[in-house]
């Protein structure tokens, strides 16, 4: 009798426990970042210091760390890119780290199922680089990684920790795919000259296309105040500043008709520069 009444106390206490939802001491993060012509999403849980010291003790050095706490980190693309100036093709990875008192081994691995560094195989590694590490001057209390530095064609992992940070170069080859479909849009009637436009401005390098596409673009939309004051700017870059100073007071106007106040200042700003 005695042993069945402390069966049924047991039970009694574990299903009370049950119902106990308690903070995750590691936090599960999910970031999804545009990047390029798609998306970059990390998968990560976040340990704290709480007093103890990390690099060189909690996560020893030249070890595989799983880069953070629980499962193992996944990174997954949905374009292909190049990381550590190596092709990644779409899908989704393992992100192994090996820390080092100067600098941090980075891995991507196929082992997306793994526990940790459980499982890890270095056959299934994908690509393997070195980047340097930075001692930061301000300690870090929650294992944090982000994307920074973010541009059309390049961007940044940043890991941060204590007072130590790495930063992952991801850069995306997309101008020849861009270039391609501009053409073949600027063949049908519908002719996409605003795009077009800030494609050969901004990442073409190319002002006299660029020129002609945002000339194209403010035919079409004529009271468009920011597509003037852009050709004006396209048309400073070219030396034309009389172009450019008429193209600006065009965009003055039709800002002022507006109400637009910031475009108000802009393209007073920018005539300033002009005359």
């Amino acid at each position: 009798m005695k042993q069945l009444l402390f069966a049924l106390c047991i039970m009694s206490a574990a299903a009370v426990n049950a119902q106990v939802k308690m903070p995750a001491p590691s936090p599960k993060q999910t970031i999804v970042q545009d990047f390029a012509l798609g998306t970059i999403e990390l998968t990560y849980s976040r340990p704290a210091i709480k007093g103890r010291k990390v690099f060189g003790d909690l996560v020893p050095f030249n070890e595989l760390w799983r880069t953070g706490a629980n499962a193992a980190t996944i990174i997954k693309f949905t374009d292909a890119v190049e990381i550590g100036g190596k092709r990644v093709d779409t899908g989704s990875y393992a992100l192994y780290t090996i820390p080092t008192e100067g600098s941090w081994e980075v891995i991507l691995n196929k082992g997306i199922t793994n526990w940790g560094v459980d499982g890890y195989k270095e056959t299934e590694d994908v690509v393997r680089f070195k980047v340097p590490s930075m001692k930061v001057k301000q300690s870090l209390e929650t294992f944090t990684m982000q994307f920074a530095n973010i541009k059309p064609e390049s961007c940044e992992l940043h890991i941060m920790w204590d007072k130590t940070a790495v930063a992952i170069p991801i850069t995306a080859l997309i101008k020849d795919r861009v270039r391609a479909q501009i053409e073949k849009a600027m063949a049908t009637d519908k002719k996409p000259y605003w795009t077009a436009a800030q494609f050969y401005n901004e990442y073409d390098n190319n002002p006299k296309k660029a020129l002609e596409a945002i000339n194209g673009a403010v035919e079409q939309n004529p009271k468009a105040f920011y597509m003037w004051i852009y050709k004006a700017k396209i048309e400073k870059a070219m030396g034309d500043k009389a172009a450019a100073l008429a193209s600006a007071q065009k965009s003055l106007a039709l800002s002022k008709e507006a109400k637009n106040n910031d475009y108000v200042k802009m393209n007073e700003d920018l005539i300033k520069t002009l005359k």
